[in-house]
């Protein structure tokens, strides 16, 4: 059972303010987090450096309390997956997928998702809840415990990309909290290039994530106009694409035009042909932008199938020669149901899906 403060939650700020209240010295945060996020510790009695009455007193009023892993699974191709309960009802997924220059965690946001993506098996299971901020920068934790950086005090997780279950700008301020541990030096220290938000086009938090962090932000967009998206992405009706691009431009010029990544999924006949990759080519036209291609993923009662190699390529080669930085994602993890798309973890009580324009997005 959960008792007091859970130090998880606290960012730099929450956590001096902690300390602050306890009539300690703000330096104090300072002793937790180096003990919590650069050595894994979480046994308040081996934080040696505070002194025992402190110790003491942490013990009574806070606590350290993650998702616990479920089930671990490894790829025939080394990316792993992670099955973490975050309540007695629901359970999240979280994947590492290993690169010769990188190692990238996959995050979740929501236990489910509320967006109802037609292609996508998250969206399929509902929706349950916001993750709190311990549970998503617990994902973090555990991944590096897991891969042995506490032990080794070698980086294995380089980048961070919320692109798990769930839309992470409708849970905000849960997600910019675990976004500053992140990047905070007292927290995971990646650099706002190495962190990556991926939004199904949540306008208002465009905006507000463009005067915050500054992280890498990725689009998932898999339509290039406003009647095929409605389908594919309901959100779409409720911010359309005139306005989710206008968000994009102001984001990139708060980024010093940082490109925009753009997610598509190519489902064979639905979005797949050329006339799409023309109104692709048009739709991003001033926005620094590049393309990721995502081969359709597919899972049990979807009713796309994936577009062939030959028509990913010929899709590709139009946005390359109109001078669009294009890129087919590799499939990883298929083989374990790890790839994109394919999340689901075990959401046991759904409380709604969003599936029209009168979406309650503060989720």
């Amino acid at each position: 059972m959960e008792i007091g403060t859970n130090l998880f939650d606290l960012d730099q700020n929450s956590m001096r303010d902690y300390f602050t209240a306890l009539e300690e010295k703000p330096f104090r945060a300072t002793q937790v987090m180096k003990w919590i996020y650069h050595r894994g510790v979480t046994d308040l009695e081996q934080m040696t450096d505070l002194a025992k009455p402190l110790r003491t007193r942490l013990q009574e009023l806070s606590c350290f309390f993650l998702p616990e892993i479920q089930s671990r699974q490894v790829s025939t191709d080394a990316t792993r997956k992670w099955l973490m309960q975050v309540d007695e009802q629901n359970s999240i997924e979280t994947v590492f997928i290993p690169e010769p220059d990188r190692g990238t965690l996959c995050v979740s946001t929501q236990a489910g998702c509320p967006l109802a993506c037609s292609f996508c098996s998250t969206g399929k299971q509902g929706f349950n809840r916001n993750l709190g901020v311990a549970e998503i920068i617990g994902q973090v934790w555990l991944a590096n415990r897991e891969l042995g950086y506490f032990k080794e005090r070698k980086r294995i997780i380089s980048n961070v990309v919320l692109m798990g279950m769930g839309e992470p700008l409708l849970n905000f301020e849960n997600v910019s909290t675990a976004v500053s541990l992140m990047l905070d030096d007292l927290g995971f220290s990646l650099a706002r290039k190495r962190v990556t938000l991926s939004t199904a086009g949540v306008v208002p938090g465009i905006y507000r994530l463009a005067g915050l962090h500054k992280i890498c932000l990725a689009v998932s967009l898999h339509a290039p106009v406003d009647e095929l998206r409605d389908r594919l992405v309901p959100i779409n009706r409720s911010y359309p694409l005139n306005e989710l691009m206008e968000a994009c431009r102001f984001y990139a010029r708060a980024t010093d035009n940082d490109p925009i990544t753009f997610e598509y999924v190519m489902l064979e006949g639905v979005n797949d042909g050329p006339a799409e990759a023309r109104q692709l080519v048009r739709l991003l036209e001033g926005i620094p932008s590049k393309v990721n291609l995502i081969p359709f993923n597919s899972f049990p009662g979807s009713e796309y199938t994936r577009s062939s190699r030959v028509t990913i390529d010929a899709f590709r080669d139009i946005l390359i020669k109109a001078g669009l930085m294009t890129i087919t994602r590799k499939t990883r993890g298929e083989d374990i149901n790890a790839a994109c798309g394919q999340l689901t973890g075990l959401v046991r009580a759904r409380k709604h899906t969003m599936q029209n324009e009168s979406m309650a997005l503060n989720g």
